[in-house]
């Protein structure tokens, strides 16, 4: 069982991640931190993550956007050993190999709200610690909407 110290209890309730019916995956990912995109006059949203070395962790770990749409996404690796970054985006994902103590950079289009996960995909780095989730919060648009009565929510 994770433990999650006050700290990280109030950034996850500052950020709407820890409540029911919110965007609650803030509960299921225990290590990180939770960063934000910040969006470029030219509506571009950009943000940086990285591997700390020897953490088996992206830092942060939760990445939250505005809204949809294009996010450039720098990933950095300041760990010993090699990790393959598999990112999320529409079509297909993209897929980046990243050295030790390199850095790179990925363009990724997301559209919808959502949480859309991302990890390193070599050896077990996944069941490490290695997954990381960007998140989009608020309504679909009303043409992606079900047509159907609003249902009743707890």
């Amino acid at each position: 069982m994770t433990t999650i110290s006050n700290d990280r209890s109030a950034e996850l309730a500052a950020a709407g991640l820890d409540g029911q019916n919110k965007l609650t995956l803030g509960r299921l990912l225990g290590t990180g931190t939770i960063g934000h995109a910040e969006e470029g006059p030219d509506g571009v949203m950009r943000a940086t993550v990285r591997i700390p070395e020897d953490e088996m962790c992206w830092e942060p770990g939760i990445l939250i956007l505005p809204h949809g749409g294009t996010l450039e996404l720098t990933l950095i690796n300041d760990d010993k050993n090699t990790h393959c970054s598999v990112l999320p985006n529409i079509g297909d994902n993209l897929v980046i190999w990243m050295v030790n103590h390199s850095k790179g950079t990925a363009t990724l289009n997301l559209q919808g709200p959502g949480i859309y996960w991302y990890g390193s995909a070599t050896g077990n780095d996944e069941g490490r610690g290695l997954t990381g989730a960007i998140v989009i919060g608020g309504e679909v648009p009303p043409e992606a909407k079900l047509d159907r009565p609003a249902q009743p929510r707890p």
